[in-house]
């Protein structure tokens, strides 16, 4: 039974993977088919499951920017995937919690490698990633303030409302917008795969652009402004972590907050450095299978595991 449930959430990744308009990994794909024969007989199930929930499903308002968006662009789009039944369905599969935000609580938080995703009234939604939390305001539904963790934010552009992120010290103002918000060991970061963002608007007046990833140390007027693919921004809602020369602190707290499963790193390796790409299933399901993906040693500890790289 373990051994079936975890080719089901590898399956319910690659379906998640599969379905965005994006996806060109086909090889991999294929070669997962093919290592066992019930991951295809599985991974059907998992379509045919998401298919009947989607048709069960009310029609889903598109948390989309004012303008139109051509059909050449929309292919590639993040939010058309995170729009409409198909995430919805996935939510039902995967244990994605759902919430609308009138009427609910003040506080949202998950467990480690739990999601929810948060639907305002407006159409905007927040997929709250595992091991995070986000505080919202009963009087302003345009604020929210991400307290620790990571949230992927879908927002509906509204120039005479603007949405507005609070992390820290610092204060982030949509301009119709597809956003990715992190918020570990007092340092905040946001990459914009659509639209922009403007980073603390009272004073540094940063525009964040898509394809752009701009990081800060809470409380540090002082931030730094990089490149990131579009297509990786909020990939970790599609079960895929990608970390570009990143400590590996960070590392062990996105890998942590994705799957469940408690990484750590020693003082010594903080701030070392790694780069690679994984698939979040198949390390919830064999945390040892990290090592060979990114080059470094998993070792069991009493908590959970840690990570060294060489």
């Amino acid at each position: 039974m373990a051994h079936d449930n975890s080719i089901r959430e590898e399956a319910v990744a690659w379906a998640v993977r599969t379905s965005d308009p994006a996806f060109a990994d086909w090889d991999s794909f294929t070669q997962w088919l093919e290592r066992n024969p019930a991951h295809a007989e599985i991974y059907d199930a998992v379509m045919a499951d998401v298919d009947e929930a989607a048709e069960a499903l009310p029609a889903v308002p598109l948390a989309a920017n004012d303008e139109v968006i051509p059909p050449r662009q929309t292919i590639a789009s993040r939010r058309g995937w995170l729009a409409g039944g198909m995430v919805m369905a996935l939510a039902a599969l995967c244990g994605i919690g759902l919430w609308q935000m009138s009427g609910g609580p003040r506080v949202i938080e998950t467990d480690p490698g739990e999601t929810r995703i948060v639907t305002v009234d407006d159409g905007s939604r927040i997929a709250l990633g595992g091991d995070s939390a986000i505080r919202l305001d009963s009087s302003n539904p345009r604020l929210v303030t991400l307290e620790r963790g990571q949230a992927l934010f879908t927002i509906t552009h509204d120039e005479t409302r603007p949405f507005e992120v609070a992390v820290g010290t610092d204060r982030l103002l949509d301009i119709g917008t597809v956003f990715d918000v992190r918020l570990d060991n007092a340092r905040m970061s946001v990459a914009v795969s659509e639209g922009a963002v403007q980073f603390n608007p009272d004073e540094q007046k940063v525009n964040v652009t898509p394809g752009h990833i701009l990081t800060s140390a809470i409380g540090d007027s002082a931030y730094r402004l990089a490149a990131i693919p579009p297509a990786q921004v909020g990939e970790w809602l599609q079960g895929r972590l990608t970390f570009n020369d990143a400590l590996l602190s960070d590392v062990a707290a996105d890998l942590t907050r994705a799957t469940g499963q408690k990484f750590d790193v020693s003082p010594a390796m903080m701030t070392r450095r790694i780069s690679g790409s994984v698939l979040t299933a198949p390390v919830k399901a064999d945390p040892k299978s990290l090592g060979p993906l990114l080059g470094v040693t998993i070792t069991p500890t009493v908590e959970g595991w840690s990570i060294e790289a060489p």
